[in-house]
């Protein structure tokens, strides 16, 4: 897919003009920002730009000077944050947390197809494990999502061999050539047929929303004793890992029993409902390690909270369009010959 550079001015008077690239799943955006601009305002120029409404799910993620990742702070100045010392200053537009349901969740196209580009990535970069079976069967809805309708007039063979569908991982346990993969994947992939790109990609979300590492952040921690371990935070709660284990946590705390989060330099502190159950302490290599955990733990939180109540106005609005949108479009195909259908959604 190509990248698209797009280039918005923001009045700023006197100020000095500050050039800013931000890039996401599918684009390059360019803006021109003032010295004075803070992290709000540049994630609603983006946000507005690419027609995103679901924000929440959002953020902007830079490398500080340490070579640690961040996330721009909303309330503060860009300049103000240790970001990048280049011109432009970059940026990831990336989704900082994950719905429990995407299909129940996920509302706009646009947030379907920027969060199926991120885990798929996530799960071709091998950050997210993938059985074998589960890869290819997620394959085929990628190229079903890309391509279309099978066609065996004009499929030609090699087509798929040459993608990028399925993490090094699965093609290296196995001795099979990328055209027997390809082989595999076709099967399925001809199995998709009538299913538009939005479909496609919601039921790669849904299988993959069920694989373990799906939608976790990680980072390495200590405990009391020294031992190195893993530490998960997702839309469901918090994960503690042993060091060679990513997939099965040693300890579990969801989002509903857990009454308090802390951290005082490297020492993070979790407090539980229950009050019999002993505080769950451990050490991060770096204040700055528990200060992105306690913020990724907050923002879940607040999800999670906001998950267990009735939508709001602007939520039931969204849906409602979305509906509606969705049905003009189902009109729109059965009005069309069969080999027509494939154009309408590109």
């Amino acid at each position: 897919m190509p990248i698209v550079k797009m280039k918005k001015k923001k009045s700023g008077g006197s100020s000095k003009s500050l050039p800013v690239r931000v890039t996401t799943m599918d684009a390059e955006l360019e803006f021109d920002i003032d010295n004075k601009t803070v992290g709000k305002e540049l994630f609603e120029l983006v946000c507005r730009t690419i027609g995103l409404r679901e924000t929440w799910y959002f953020g902007l993620q830079f490398v500080d000077s340490k070579g640690y990742i961040a996330w721009l702070k909303f309330e503060k100045k860009v300049l103000d944050q240790d970001v990048p010392k280049e011109s432009p200053i970059p940026f990831l537009f990336l989704a900082k947390f994950s719905p429990e349901d995407v299909s129940e969740e996920l509302i706009q196209e646009i947030t379907q197809h920027l969060f199926f580009l991120q885990v798929k990535q996530s799960i071709l970069n091998m950050d997210v494990y993938c059985p074998p079976e589960a890869s290819v069967l997620l394959a085929s809805y990628a190229v079903q999502a890309k391509y279309g309708d099978y066609d065996e007039s004009t499929y030609r063979s090699g087509m798929l061999a040459s993608e990028d569908l399925l993490p090094q991982r699965v093609i290296d346990q196995y001795q099979m050539t990328a055209e027997m993969w390809e082989e595999r994947i076709k099967v399925w992939y001809a199995d998709r047929r009538g299913m538009t790109r939005d479909e496609a990609e919601m039921e790669y979300l849904k299988i993959a929303q069920d694989l373990e590492m799906y939608g976790i952040n990680y980072f390495q921690i200590k405990n009391k004793k020294g031992s190195e371990l893993w530490f998960g935070v997702d839309c469901r709660g918090i994960n503690v890992y042993e060091r060679d284990n990513r997939l099965s946590p040693k300890v579990t705390f969801p989002w509903s029993e857990i009454k308090n989060i802390s951290f005082k330099d490297k020492k993070f502190t979790i407090k539980n409902v229950d009050k019999k159950a002993p505080d769950f302490m451990f050490y991060a290599p770096k204040s700055r390690i528990n200060k992105l955990i306690l913020e990724l733990c907050v923002g879940n939180h607040d999800l999670f909270m906001r998950r267990r109540k009735p939508d709001s106005m602007e939520i039931q609005q969204m849906k409602a369009q979305a509906r509606e949108e969705k049905d003009r479009k189902q009109l729109d195909r059965s009005r069309l010959p069969c080999d027509e259908c494939f154009f309408v959604v590109l």
